[in-house]
């Protein structure tokens, strides 16, 4: 059926309306990219994600339906967890995801971002050459799995991102919560979210698992949460005399980039 080709016809495909500098990456073991098909061969196969999407070559198509977002707008609390390279957001099961031409309900599992240091762009896809500052990546696991791992080649991953960025400071392997979160507060409205490309690819570390049926929403999202530098004027700004101040910067970008991934049942 349309579905079935949708998923399993790995072209890109374009939602009903008209369509909207490779940073070094590195495994969580510190392995660089050229080197991960070594230890985790389907890195080096075929259909690899991410890629850089080409609008012009979309297949427009009537069979990719919105998504539908279930209990987006619960008001819960969540875990964050530092894994180390990155830190994981752990969602409550009450939040689902359907729609979109795929084959069944998917769970959130937990959510987490990809950016850029030094002032470079950090989304793993492109749009037409063009790098964006960040992507965040909601993953979702196909119902009824209970986990990534038991899923494995039957999950579903969900990438958006929205006016949300806040610092904090978590050792590696601790948790905490984060009490009043709202999914909603970070994604736009569900009507903002109708128009998408879809390809089929895999997990973007490794090892790289396929049937991964990513999901590019059109939009774009701006950030301007923050006051521009003022003039110092004829203050004196005051230090201690030992240490130093730390180089790592948190940079605010003007434009994020959205998507959604999802990993669908594409044996059923």
């Amino acid at each position: 059926g349309p579905v079935r080709r949708t998923l399993k016809g790995n072209r890109v495909q374009g939602g009903r309306a008209g369509h909207t500098s490779e940073a070094k990456k590195m495994s969580p073991g510190g392995r660089p990219v050229s080197s991960w098909e070594t230890e985790f061969p389907h890195c080096g196969g075929l259909h690899q994600s991410p890629i850089n999407i080409v609008t012009r070559k979309v297949h427009v198509t009537n069979n990719l339906p919105p998504l539908i977002f279930i209990g987006y707008t619960d008001i819960t609390n969540i875990t964050v967890e530092n894994k180390g390279h990155s830190a994981h957001f752990a969602l409550p099961p009450s939040v689902r995801l359907t729609g979109g031409a795929l084959p069944g309900y998917y769970r959130a599992a937990q959510f987490h971002f990809h950016w850029g240091g030094k002032g470079r762009p950090g989304s793993e896809h492109t749009i037409d050459g063009e790098r964006f500052p960040m992507e965040l990546h909601i993953v979702h696991i196909k119902e009824p799995y209970s986990s990534l791992a038991e899923a494995q080649h039957d999950m579903a991953v969900c990438v958006s991102l929205e006016l949300f960025f806040f610092y904090f400071s978590l050792s590696p392997g601790s948790t905490t919560v984060i009490p009043n979160f709202r999914l909603s507060d970070i994604i736009p409205p569900a009507s903002d979210l109708h128009h998408y490309y879809r390809y089929v690819g895999s997990m973007t570390t490794p090892g790289c698992e396929h049937a991964v049926a990513w999901t590019v929403f059109h939009r774009t999202l701006s950030i301007n949460i923050y006051r521009p530098t003022q003039p110092l004027d004829d203050r004196i700004v005051y230090s201690t005399n030992s240490g130093t101040a730390p180089k790592s910067v948190i940079h605010l970008w003007n434009s994020f980039f959205l998507a959604v991934l999802l990993t669908s049942a594409l044996t059923q």
